[in-house]
Parts: C-alpha cells; sequence; structure tokens
C-alpha cells in the first residue's frame, strides 16, 4: 500500500472528478490490495465502471443470511454477466446461533436493528477489512440527506482503520444523485434488482425493507419503526452524521 494519504489533497484534486476517474485513482494507489464492496442494489454500477479499468477487480458481497431472495438471484447474474468471482461474507455461524437462540429471529423491531446488524454485517465486514488496505463502496449523498450528506470521494475509515493498519475508504458515486444512477443503468443496459420494478430502492434484509410510496426518500424504506437519525447499520458509521 502507499504511505499514509494526505486525504485533504486527495479529496481536493478529485473534487471536479468523475466516478471512472476516482475509481481509476484508487487502483493506482492501492492496485490489488483494494476490494468493492457490492450491496446487491445500485452498487452495480460501479462494477459496471469498475471492471472496464480493473478486469481483475475484486468484489465481496455480506450475506447476512435474510436476504431477499431477488437479491440472492441478482448477485448471481451480476457474477455470471461480469464473469467475476464475488466473495460472498457470512456471520460467525456460532455467535449467529447464540444470538438467534436468546432473542428470536425479529427482536429487532422491539429493541432496535444494532446488534442484528452487527453480527450479520459488522463482524464479516470487518474481518475481511482487516485483510486489505482499501475498499469501495457505493454511498451516495443522497441516499439519505440527514446522516450521508458530508460523504467525503476519500476518507480514512475510522470505523474499521487501525494505529497498526489504517484503512481508506473510495466513495467514486458520492455526488451522483438517484436519478443519475439509474440513467446509466438504462442507457448501458446494466442488470439490475428485479426488486426495484416492485417500489423497493434502498435494499436491504428482507425483515427491515419495504417499497417506499411516491415522493417518499429511498431510507424510508429502511428500518421504518425507527426515527431517521438511526437508519445506518453501522458499515459507514465512521463518516455519516448520527447526531
Amino acid at each position: 500500500m502507499p504511505s499514509l494519504l494526505d486525504i485533504a489533497a486527495l479529496n481536493e484534486s478529485l473534487a471536479q472528478s468523475s466516478a471512472r476517474q476516482i475509481l481509476k485513482k484508487a487502483f493506482e494507489l492501492f492496485g490489488n490490495d483494494i476490494c468493492l464492496s457490492f450491496s446487491g442494489a445500485e452498487d452495480v454500477v460501479l462494477i459496471d465502471m469498475a471492471v472496464k479499468i480493473n478486469p481483475n477487480l475484486r468484489v465481496f458481497t455480506l450475506d447476512t443470511g435474510r436476504l431477499h431472495p431477488e437479491t440472492y438471484r441478482f448477485i448471481e447474474q451480476v457474477r455470471t454477466h461480469y464473469q467475476l468471482k464475488i466473495e460472498v461474507l457470512s456471520p460467525n455461524a456460532e455467535e449467529l446461533a447464540h444470538f438467534v437462540h436468546e432473542k428470536g429471529l425479529f427482536s429487532f423491531y422491539q429493541d432496535g436493528h444494532s446488534q442484528c446488524c452487527s453480527i450479520r454485517k459488522i463482524a464479516p465486514l470487518r474481518r475481511k477489512l482487516s485483510t486489505i488496505s482499501a475498499w469501495i463502496t457505493g454511498q451516495r449523498r443522497d441516499q439519505s440527506p440527514s446522516t450521508r450528506n458530508q460523504v467525503a470521494h476519500v476518507e480514512l475509515d475510522t470505523s474499521f482503520s487501525t494505529p497498526e493498519h489504517p484503512l481508506y475508504k473510495f466513495n467514486p458515486l458520492a455526488q451522483m444523485s438517484s436519478s443519475e444512477i439509474w440513467d446509466y443503468i438504462r442507457a448501458l443496459e446494466v442488470p439490475y434488482n428485479s426488486l426495484h420494478e416492485r417500489g423497493f430502492i434502498s435494499i436491504g434484509c428482507e425483515p427491515c425493507t419495504r417499497p417506499v410510496l411516491p415522493n417518499q426518500h429511498e431510507r424510508e424504506g429502511r428500518w421504518w419503526w425507527e426515527e431517521s437519525t438511526h437508519k445506518e447499520c453501522g458499515l459507514h458509521a465512521g463518516n455519516v452524521n448520527l447526531s
């Protein structure tokens, strides 16, 4: 990996850059020591851009065990469409079994989603990120104006970095809007999750995701029983505003 990056200078240099240019810079800096996180939703735009820059792109996805059937089929569709090896990350079986035994399968409706997300998403992600120097996400500022409006193109990931292992995060789509993402998907005939055709915009686990109505923000379809400022699973806690 490169020596410690000057994040402020790098963000300034990329301020007017396109998502493709940001991806290209990420690969120039980290080579094969960077992975793209694919969530089974609009992150496919990142994959479509990235494989054209780096055919040896490394991709991983989180299988919480609670995804929609359509999402599992979509992940496989993307794998075959782009001829990618997608690494599927799963929660620790023993830890998950203990949690389900103690609290059941739907405890998050009563006491919030943080513990479930911690076991099913955060822990496997932490294990993966400890093996690389940087990762690429599909975060956008318009996904959640209350929590993601300050997402930078590049950042030191304070959630998963350690003094011995600094971790960098690239968010090439940060400035793109949902409409721009879908213009790209339609223009280039990029595969997408069929749930989008049924009113799902932000897609996560099946029990915690529902379609949104016209004029509702996409994040209102996630963890709808909680306050809007709590609608983060913790994957990006280091760069979102949870105040």
